[in-house]
C-alpha cells in the first residue's frame, strides 16, 4: 500500500513538473527569464547541487581507479622485471652449457611437484622418446641438480639434491679428499644444504673448497660441481669428518635443466665446468680486490684531475692578486724588447773600459821607471830631541841649625 502511495505521489510530482515547464515555455521572453532564474535559486537549487556533487564524485572515482591501475601496473612491472632479467641470465648460462657439452644431452623444463611427500621431485618435459633413461644425471649451468628416477614416453620425474634418497660420490676439486654427499636433514633453511660424510680424519677441508663429483658409482661423471664447503659439523663419528656444503644450484634456478645421455656420462664432462682450487680462488679474489682498488684509485685520480682543472678554470675566470702580478710581469716582458735593443750598446762600451786598463798599468810602470817625471820629494829636517827639564827635589830637609 505504501509503495502505491509513493508511486502516485511521484507521478503527480512528475505531472506537475511537466505542466510547470510547459507553462514556463509559453510565457513571454521578458517574464520567462526572471521566472526561470527564480526557480533555479529556489526549487531547482537542491537538484543542481546534487547533480554537481554527483559529477564531482564520478570524477574522483575515475581518478582513483586510474591511479590504482597505474600503481598496480608499476608494482607488476617492478615484480616481473627483475625476475625476467634473472630468467634471461639463466637461459644464457644454459645456452653456454649446451655449447660446451656439444652432444649427448636433452634440454628440458622442470616443474616442482606440489604433492605431499614429493616436494623434492621435479617433473621434466622430456621422456624416453627424447633419449632419457633412468638414472640419467640432471645438470644445470651451475652444477648438479639430481637424477632421473622415473621415465615416461613424454615426461620423466627426477629427484633433486634435498631428497632423502639423493647420494653422490664426491671429492674436492684438487682430489685430496673423498666422501659421500647427501642432503642435510635439518630444519629450514638448513634443509636446503648438503653434507659430505666419510671424509678421512687425516684430511681437512677449509671453507670455500669446491666439491665435485668423483665419477665413482657409474651414474654421475667426474667433474660436476656439487657445492662449496661452509664449515665442519660435529657428529658422533670418530673415524671420519663431516662437512656442511652450500649447493651449487639454488632451488630458484631449477627451471631449465639438461639431462645427460648415458653415452655422454660415460665419456666424461672434462672441461665443461671450469674447476678452481682454493688457491686459485683466493688468487682470483685477490686479483679482483686489486683490480677494484686500482679502479678506485683511477677514479680518485680522475676526480682530482677534474677538480684541479675546475680550480684552474675558476682561477682564470676570477681576477686575483696573483693574476695582477702576472699581468705586471707580462707588461714588463712586453717592454723587454726595448731593453734588449739597448743591451748591445752596453756590451760595446765594455771593451773600451777593458782597453783603458792596460793604459793605466803602462802609466804606472812609466812612473816607476822614469823618476824625473815623478813628483818632487820634499826634504825632511831631522828633529833633535830636547832633554827633559830636571825635576825639583821634593825630599824634606832638616832646617835646624847646627850646634857648634
Amino acid at each position: 500500500m505504501a509503495s502505491r502511495v509513493s508511486g502516485r505521489r511521484d507521478t503527480l510530482l512528475l505531472g506537475a513538473c511537466v505542466a510547470l515547464s510547459i507553462v514556463t515555455l509559453t510565457l513571454p521572453q521578458a517574464v520567462r527569464d526572471p521566472f526561470a532564474a527564480a526557480m533555479r535559486r529556489s526549487v531547482v537549487a537542491p537538484l543542481l547541487s546534487l547533480q554537481y556533487n554527483a559529477e564531482l564524485t564520478r570524477r574522483a572515482w575515475e581518478a582513483r581507479e586510474r591511479t590504482r591501475a597505474e600503481r598496480d601496473s608499476v608494482v607488476l612491472a617492478a615484480m616481473t622485471a627483475p625476475e625476467l632479467e634473472r630468467e634471461n641470465a639463466r637461459l644464457r648460462r644454459m645456452l653456454g652449457l649446451g655449447r660446451r657439452l656439444r652432444w649427448g644431452f636433452v634440454p628440458a623444463e622442470a616443474l616442482f611437484s606440489r604433492s605431499p611427500g614429493e616436494e623434492y621431485t621435479v617433473v621434466l618435459s622430456a621422456g624416453s622418446r627424447a633419449g632419457v633413461r633412468q638414472f640419467s644425471p640432471v645438470v644445470a649451468a651451475e652444477g648438479l641438480v639430481g637424477m632421473v628416477r622415473i621415465v615416461d614416453p613424454t615426461k620423466s620425474i627426477a629427484i633433486v639434491w634435498p631428497h632423502t634418497d639423493f647420494r653422490v660420490s664426491a671429492q674436492s676439486a684438487d682430489g685430496s679428499a673423498f666422501g659421500i654427499v647427501g642432503p642435510h636433514l635439518g630444519d629450514e633453511p638448513d634443509r636446503y644444504l648438503l653434507e659430505m660424510r666419510g671424509v678421512p680424519l687425516r684430511t681437512s677441508l677449509t671453507p670455500g673448497t669446491l666439491i665435485v663429483s668423483s665419477g665413482l658409482g657409474g651414474v654421475y661423471p667426474r667433474g660436476i660441481p656439487i657445492g662449496v664447503v661452509q664449515r665442519e659439523l660435529r657428529t658422533s663419528e670418530v673415524w671420519a669428518n663431516t662437512y656442511l656444503l652450500r649447493p651449487a644450484v639454488l632451488p630458484a634456478d631449477v627451471s631449465s635443466v639438461m639431462i645427460l645421455h648415458p653415452q655422454r656420462a660415460s665419456s666424461g664432462v672434462d672441461g665443461v665446468w671450469e674447476l678452481a682450487s682454493p688457491d686459485s680462488l683466493a688468487a682470483d679474489s685477490a686479483r679482483r680486490a686489486d683490480s677494484l682498488a686500482r679502479a678506485r684509485a683511477d677514479t680518485a685520480r680522475q676526480r682530482a684531475a677534474r677538480a684541479a682543472a675546475t680550480r684552474v678554470d675558476t682561477a682564470r675566470r676570477t681576477p686575483t692578486p696573483a693574476r695582477r702580478d702576472s699581468v705586471r710581469r707580462d707588461t714588463v716582458r712586453r717592454q723587454a724588447p726595448v731593453r734588449r735593443d739597448t743591451a748591445p750598446a752596453r756590451r760595446d762600451t765594455a771593451p773600451v773600459r777593458r782597453d783603458t786598463t792596460p793604459a793605466r798599468r803602462d802609466t804606472a810602470r812609466r812612473d816607476t821607471v822614469r823618476r824625473d817625471t815623478a813628483a818632487p820629494v820634499i826634504p825632511v829636517t831631522p828633529i833633535t830631541p830636547v832633554p827633559p827639564a830636571p825635576r825639583p827635589d821634593t825630599t824634606p830637609r832638616d832646617t835646624t841649625p847646627a850646634t857648634p
